[in-house]
């Protein structure tokens, strides 16, 4: 499992930072020349604009093997000004910095998949996905998930950690939340996601009881699994501890409607009193949102209209900026049918 890397753009200097983070998850993700050349301007055009028109920000970088593709993904996230003028900001030969305004554009045509979300003085989220020559020939995954996740300041490591797993007509995903922070916590978290990976194991319940012997003699962690079930139009969760699930359903005249999902007090390795799983429907165009309790339960979606209909990697992105704790390790993981 690999951490994603958050470099904040608090000085022009860190563009540079920026393409060599890019330029060395592309690498050991196995990207042909050109899908590498190709990584190295988007993450130079998105660094740039960042610090250029946002002032203040971040740009994340996170490989994608762990979602069943090969490649690496750029989110740029900030509490700008936002973008006045979407499809002129795009359009080459267009600045407002006298610079030669092929910055997004440029950014746009060199990414396999591309997207701005952005409200006027609340910011502006830009995601880039460059995939390599082997996506072509693999299947694509049956659900894409998005991520935002990140260290709590000062420490090096996060506690928080995700995964997923692939079946035939399912998917599983996976939080934990080491408990603290720093290096134990990551030690504890990355244990409950190595033994997920390594079992042959597909039931929540049972995972989850997996994890809890593996984790004895750790700091321990709060732990989360969702096994989203296609053709029976179900999520089946389990979870101990303050890993939050949710479902967002978003069909029907009251969508979109939020459905927490249940999950028994306790610690992986340390307490378990009893483990239990839920069923709550699924329908092809809801929503699975998990997260640590880096992020606040208080989401903002009505001041973000039109935020569920992108990519997950937006819609991460987009809690992550507006709720996340100061104070806290925090990961935001969205599952969604596209």
């Amino acid at each position: 499992m690999e951490h994603p890397i958050v470099i904040p753009m608090d000085d022009l200097s860190r563009v540079a930072e920026v393409r060599r983070a890019v330029l060395a998850v592309a690498e050991r993700e196995g990207l042909d020349e050109t899908s590498i050349a190709n990584s190295a301007i988007v993450a130079t055009e998105l660094a740039t604009n960042l610090s250029k028109h946002a002032k203040q920000g971040e740009i994340h970088v996170l490989p994608l093997f762990e979602r069943g593709l090969q490649g690496l993904e750029i989110l740029s996230i900030d509490q700008g000004p936002g973008i006045a003028n979407l499809e002129q900001s795009l359009r080459d030969g267009f600045s407002t910095s006298h610079t030669a305004g092929t910055g997004l554009g440029a950014a746009r045509r060199l990414s396999t998949e591309f997207e701005i979300y952005s409200l006027p003085g609340r910011g502006t989220i830009i995601f880039a996905r460059i995939l390599g020559n082997r996506y072509a020939a693999a299947a694509v995954p049956s659900l894409t998930v998005g991520v935002a996740a990140k260290a709590v300041q000062g420490e090096s490591v996060s506690g928080d950690a995700w995964a997923t797993r692939f079946g035939q007509n399912f998917v599983l995903l996976i939080i934990a939340d080491g408990l603290g922070h720093g290096m134990q916590a990551s030690e504890a978290s990355s244990e409950a996601i190595r033994t997920f990976l390594k079992s042959s194991e597909e039931s929540p319940v049972e995972l989850l009881k997996h994890i809890h012997l593996a984790l004895r003699g750790s700091r321990g962690a709060a732990v989360s699994i969702a096994r989203i079930e296609f053709e029976n139009r179900q999520v089946r969760f389990a979870g101990l501890g303050n890993v939050a699930g949710v479902v967002i359903g978003c069909s029907g005249p009251q969508s979109p409607k939020l459905q927490s999902m249940i999950s028994h007090n306790g610690t992986a390795g340390h307490e378990l009193r009893q483990i239990k799983e839920f069923i709550y429907p699924f329908n092809p165009e809801d929503i699975v949102v998990m997260h640590s309790d880096g992020l606040s339960g208080h989401w903002n979606l009505p001041g973000n209209p039109g935020l569920l209909n992108r990519h997950p990697s937006v819609i991460a992105g987009g809690l992550y900026r507006d709720c996340a704790r100061l104070k806290d390790d925090v990961c935001v993981l969205v599952g969604k049918k596209r």
